[in-house]
């Protein structure tokens, strides 16, 4: 059984592509894609929800990852690429989060729902003022 498998894992190596796809360049990177889609996805989604101090760990995470992956020998450009499109996500979410608490984003979504529900209300009058003027 052992031969078996030596023999197996011979024939995996000596082939460059399958070599790269059962090596933990390749599956790393991978499993870790989950993380920037999850902060892509999250772009969408209200600012309030949005925790800064995750925020900056994630940036400070991702921007430590893409110095290592190109820092090892192979440089790993797949497992970069993943953690460029992370910090670039989480840059995105910082913005948003600094918009809506500090630079006035909270306010105008205040004053933007209460206009909204005014002119609501004034169009409520106005087909209740048509509705008597006619009877």
């Amino acid at each position: 059984m052992a031969a078996l498998v030596k023999a197996i894992n011979t024939k995996i190596r000596s082939n460059a592509v399958l070599d790269y796809v059962c090596s933990t360049h390749f599956w790393g990177p991978v499993s870790n894609f989950g993380i920037p889609v999850a902060a892509v996805m999250d772009t969408q989604k209200s600012p309030d929800l949005i925790s800064g101090k995750m925020t900056l760990a994630l940036v400070i995470y991702s921007a430590t990852f893409m110095r290592y992956s190109l820092a090892v020998t192979p440089k790993n450009y797949l497992l970069f690429g993943c953690h460029f499109i992370n910090e670039g996500a989480q840059l995105t979410q910082g913005y948003r989060f600094l918009q809506w608490h500090n630079w006035g984003g909270k306010e105008k979504a205040g004053l933007a729902g209460a206009v909204d529900a005014s002119v609501d209300k004034a169009k409520e009058l106005e087909a209740k003022v048509k509705s008597s003027v006619s009877k």
